[in-house]
């Protein structure tokens, strides 16, 4: 059919000042973390696990293979991706907020995620797991959040049936048989859009599946049972699967308020899979939470923007530190009044998600033990496709410096570091060794400052 010239200019125009409205409006956001879940857990790699909200997001987005956390546990983790620093400069180097309070609250002076995005006009809301702090003055709605439903430490949820969520300051309970944590804090991110669907927003919604206590209905566990699985593999699937629906029931509200365009959507895990609780596939990837082995950094990542960026892999490695960043520059915010600026880790990963290359730092580090860091034990390095360990000794309390010699890995060539090859190259090993020596040295100053 042949229009009219007059008809085709009066559509061109139109479709040019949807798309200008559409330049100018500010997107939403919404940063879904999973807790403990591995790159393994999605389906689309795993027929035992039943992801299809998270595969059809995946397949939407960008999707990084090569994707790492800031720390292989959940607490420096979390500082890591909200501040656009490593760590131990925010102070948050351990676990166990009760037993060490001044080693997992994210310090004053650090500039969050949320300070930035409420600076630049957006309503901020956290609804969740927080960990970055129990005392009054770390409370997340003194850290930029403007609401907030959170569980402050893990001793507000014993269990999935039965815990509590601080929301806005005041605590309150949930003990009912059909209150189930993955469920209710679905439900309230869902709400949260809702209300705020005609101002931008800045949403963090920190899931606590498939953390332990390992805990789901039994109906839910069944299906799994019954394929054959053991029972507390089953159980984790079942909280995924959960936690999935829950996903894709706030993707749909998304797209049914008419805002899925030009929300960005980012959904990744804090770290990998716990070996305390029974081993389930994740892709060869060796070792686990604890660890800063592949198995334990390296983690589910994705963004989707359906107005800016189609569909596409990239196997550049990027960072937690990178997150923030990244929707700085998306999202043009501006830096708070009252801060002074302190330097990021991080660099925006804009120009892949737009097609393009990333100039990456030419290092990236990592390192945990429990308590105050002892930087022999459990760090590493990675420079381009090698990657330099200092071993793992204990998730406990470590006795003292480790003197286990330092294994170099070929992740290219190797991506399971199944072969040790720090006899084979030992310059490779002096140099990178050095810089990890270096890198600690200056993170300590930070963290002690």
């Amino acid at each position: 059919m042949n229009l009219p010239r007059v008809v085709l200019q009066f559509l061109f125009l139109g479709i040019s000042a949807i798309a200008a409205q559409s330049a100018d409006e500010k997107p939403n956001v919404i940063l879904i973390l999973a807790d403990d879940m591995a790159v393994g857990d999605l389906s689309c790699f795993n027929e035992a696990s039943r992801t299809p909200n998270l595969d059809r997001l995946k397949e939407e987005s960008v999707w990084f293979s090569r994707a790492y956390s800031g720390s292989p546990v959940c607490a420096p983790a979390r500082a890591s991706l909200l501040t656009g620093r490593y760590p131990h400069r925010t102070g948050v180097v351990t676990l166990n907020m009760e037993k060490y309070p001044a080693l997992t609250s994210l310090r004053l002076e650090e500039t969050t995620l949320a300070d930035r995005f409420r600076a630049g006009g957006y309503r901020t809301g956290i609804i969740g797991k927080w960990h970055l702090g129990i005392r009054p003055e770390y409370h997340p709605l003194k850290r930029g959040f403007d609401e907030t439903a959170v569980f402050l430490g893990h001793l507000m949820a014993p269990r999935y049936f039965r815990f509590r969520l601080d929301i806005n300051g005041t605590e309150e309970k949930f003990q009912d048989e059909d209150d189930y944590l993955t469920t209710e804090l679905s439900n309230r991110a869902i709400d949260f859009v809702r209300r705020h669907r005609d101002e931008p927003f800045f949403l963090h919604l920190a899931h606590y599946a498939p953390h332990r206590p390992i805990d789901a209905p039994a109906e839910r566990v069944k299906p799994f049972l019954d394929r054959g699985l053991p029972e507390e593999t089953a159980a984790v699937y079942a909280m995924i699967e959960i936690m999935d629906e829950g996903i894709g029931a706030l993707l749909t509200e998304l797209d049914t308020l008419g805002i899925a365009e030009n929300t960005i959507v980012i959904f990744a895990s804090d770290n990998g899979p716990d070996p305390l609780v029974e081993k389930r596939f994740n892709r060869q990837l060796r070792g686990a939470k604890y660890e800063v082995h592949e198995g334990g950094i390296r983690v589910p990542f994705l963004v989707r923007w359906r107005a800016r960026f189609g569909p596409s892999e990239s196997d550049t490695p990027i960072h937690f530190a990178d997150v923030l960043p990244t929707l700085v520059d998306l999202c043009d915010l501006p830096f708070p009044d009252d801060r002074e600026p302190l330097p990021l880790d991080g660099v925006s990963f804009r120009s892949v998600l737009e097609g393009g290359e990333f100039a990456a730092p030419p290092h990236r580090f990592w390192q945990w033990n429990r308590w105050k860091p002892l930087y022999s034990h459990n760090a590493a390095v990675r420079d381009g496709r090698w990657k330099l360990v200092r071993p793992f000794v204990t998730k406990n309390l470590p006795e003292g410096p480790s003197d286990l010699p330092p294994m170099l890995f070929d992740l290219e060539a190797d991506p399971a570091e199944a072969n040790d090859l720090a006899t084979e190259h030992p310059d490779r090993v002096k140099t990178m060794n050095a810089a990890l020596e270096a890198w600690t040295a200056e993170i300590e100053r930070d963290r002690t400052r």
